[in-house]
């Protein structure tokens, strides 16, 4: 006997558990789906190796869902300030004074208390499988996969690896990149690889809990710090960061391969002098980096969500942030479907959150390659162009903080003259 729902949700990620719970508290009956459910929070263990950085707009939704308390019960780290600089050297670089070639954004210019928090993932998942996991409405199935899918007129019908079939108007793909859930449904993707390579690196390092995450930008691609919390009263005066090193990839398989010392001497030469002392290193891992969009975020019962239907390039620690932005936007217009008394996979409403988010999605994609583009090189005119650009956005603060201000979520548009030249961007209909 097939078990029935409205909605199947495939993929218990961060994108895919607040999805559920939205849609659970607005009483539609949710099965959500993973291969594993996320590990308990341990207070004392060291921080996870993938965090994001979380925008106020992302904060804002999941406090709506009732996770943000838990996150903040946890581990969860404000920053207020956020540095980009230029380090590449270049004889034009005499041209500019040195102070024209930084901008640092603060949450007090911007009239705010922070300007986000910085996040251990497995935390966000922890705070938001417990949301989803306290809906009556809710059913959690973990360590099943997704074998098959069908779909007709009237239903989607799910098989799993046991051979249980559930059913549903609609199917929402929350299972990332690799998405199963897309490819079952025959939604096509374009898939664009960077020349460059992500490396993240866990570190232990001298001082106070940091209240600045910044960047520097070389021809290699940019070197990130990400402030985390303190270290415990076992290790006093100690506090734990993310690192992010964006290199070729043989330099970061080379990096990898070093022991800690030698690891540590490496980041302390290579980095920008700004950063604290290190004291220990815990974790590494890299990941490849690339630009992948659906070409079509719905079709028929099924429809795609965070990764499963957009990755980015994670210069600005974006990705996270749109898939919030994706689940807040399908939630609310599958509440008005179910309002109405519509089919929930009702293609009316499944455009209107295509038509809502792609050119969004778009708008980040574009913006992040350029940054890419624009800094991932020493070409003489490029650096110039570049520094010109940080000099402008020192020299004109009001532009700047209002851009700011939309990028960290704290308004919900961009000022008009700025939104008609975005919205006149080349490019965005081949993304």
């Amino acid at each position: 006997m097939n078990q029935a729902f409205d909605i199947i949700i495939v993929g218990a990620g961060m994108v895919g558990a607040a999805l559920a719970t939205g849609l659970g508290q607005q009483g539609i009956r949710v099965a959500l789906i993973d291969k594993a459910e996320p590990s308990a929070f341990d207070a004392s263990s060291a921080p996870d190796i993938r965090v994001s950085a979380l925008s106020a707009g992302s904060e804002r939704y999941l406090d709506s869902l009732g996770a943000w308390h838990s996150i903040l019960a946890m581990r969860a780290t404000p920053y207020r300030r956020l540095a980009v600089w230029d380090e590449t050297p270049n004889p034009l670089s005499r041209l500019l004074p040195p102070s024209l070639t930084e901008v640092e954004f603060s949450a007090e210019q911007l009239g705010a208390r922070h300007l986000g928090h910085i996040v251990e993932n497995s935390i966000t998942q922890q705070a938001l499988w417990q949301t989803a996991e306290a809906e009556p409405e809710v059913t959690l199935i973990t360590g099943r996969s997704v074998q098959d899918l069908a779909q007709d007129q009237r239903l989607a019908r799910v098989t799993l690896d046991d051979g249980s079939q559930l059913e549903a108007q609609l199917v929402i793909g929350a299972d990332g990149a690799m998405s199963r859930v897309r490819d079952l449904a025959g939604i096509g993707v374009t898939r664009d690889q960077y020349d460059q390579q992500a490396m993240v690196i866990s570190v232990r390092y001298r001082g106070g809990v940091e209240d600045i995450t910044w960047q520097g930008f070389y021809p290699s691609g940019p070197r990130a710090f990400l402030p985390l919390h303190s270290a415990g009263e076992q290790l006093p005066g100690e506090c734990w960061g993310s690192l992010v090193w964006y290199d070729h990839p043989a330099r970061l398989a080379q990096l990898k391969a070093m022991d800690e010392p030698a690891l540590m001497a490496e980041i302390q030469k290579h980095f920008p002098a700004r950063l604290p002392e290190l004291t220990h290193i815990d974790a590494r891992a890299s990941f490849p980096i690339a630009r992948q969009h659906a070409r079509h975020y719905y079709l028929n019962r099924v429809v795609l969500a965070g990764d499963a239907a957009h990755t980015i390039n994670p210069l600005a620690g974006q990705g996270v942030n749109l898939g919030f932005q994706d689940a807040q936007c399908l939630q609310g217009l599958l509440k008005e479907a179910r309002r109405g008394g519509d089919d929930l996979a009702c293609e009316r409403w499944l455009a209107l959150y295509e038509q809502q988010r792609r050119p969004a999605n778009q708008r980040m994609m574009l913006a992040m390659d350029l940054f890419y583009h624009l800094f991932s090189n020493a070409i003489p005119p490029v650096h110039l162009v570049r520094n010109l650009g940080l000099g402008a956005a020192r020299a004109l603060p009001f532009a700047r903080n209002r851009v700011a201000r939309y990028a960290m979520g704290l308004d919900d548009k961009l000022p008009a003259p700025l939104q008609q030249m975005v919205n006149r961007l080349p490019g965005l209909g081949s993304l």
